[in-house]
């Protein structure tokens, strides 16, 4: 049975960030998946200070919730990551989180990310998709870096009153065909 872990990178509970993960692991769990919603706002994660224990294959030093998330990670079978654009990127949180990702680069580690799936979802509030584009070429670079299987995106223009995502049924739908797509032949 699949593993999908999702990853809410807005500060704000319940808004259209966190409607779109939630949607996008319905669709995991119908095809059979096992999901688990993570609220990044709710952690304590330190800032990745460059330190480079990790890179020798040691445990990360910092005391903080990143440390279990590590193992959520490795133990899933796919990701997703969800973030509103602020300025043009990923929410602080978000980016924080992802700078830890720093973890899976040593080669001790690597194995513990490699091969995994991955989407995103991406709620902003301009009209024109390009808003997004920076934070999907983040994405995309980082998780190919990282050797994950980037399975594609539901960027979602025009979300600037929360609850916006609740009310598009279209939008709705296209996060819930990604989680399936995401889990399809895993299950």
């Amino acid at each position: 049975m699949a593993k999908v872990l999702g990853v809410i990178g807005s500060p704000r509970r319940g808004a259209n960030t966190e409607t779109l993960v939630r949607q996008v692991l319905e669709g995991a769990e119908a095809e059979g998946a096992v999901t688990e919603p993570v609220q990044l706002a709710e952690l304590r994660i330190r800032a990745c200070d460059g330190c480079h224990v990790c890179w020798s294959g040691r445990p990360c030093c910092k005391d903080d919730d990143m440390i279990d998330l590590y193992d959520a990670i490795a133990e899933s079978d796919a990701l997703v990551f969800g973030t509103p654009v602020y300025w043009y990127g990923p929410t602080a949180a978000m980016k924080g989180f992802i700078d830890r990702f720093v973890y899976f680069n040593c080669p001790e580690n690597r194995a513990r990310i490699r091969g995994k799936r991955a989407c995103i979802t991406v709620p902003f509030e301009e009209e024109i998709l390009d808003a997004a584009d920076l934070v999907e070429r983040f994405f995309e670079r980082s998780l190919e870096y990282l050797e994950v299987n980037y399975v594609g995106s539901v960027l979602a223009p025009g979300m600037g009153t929360r609850g916006a995502a609740a009310k598009n049924a279209a939008l709705l739908q296209a996060a819930y065909d990604l989680g399936r797509e995401l889990v399809r032949d895993l299950t």
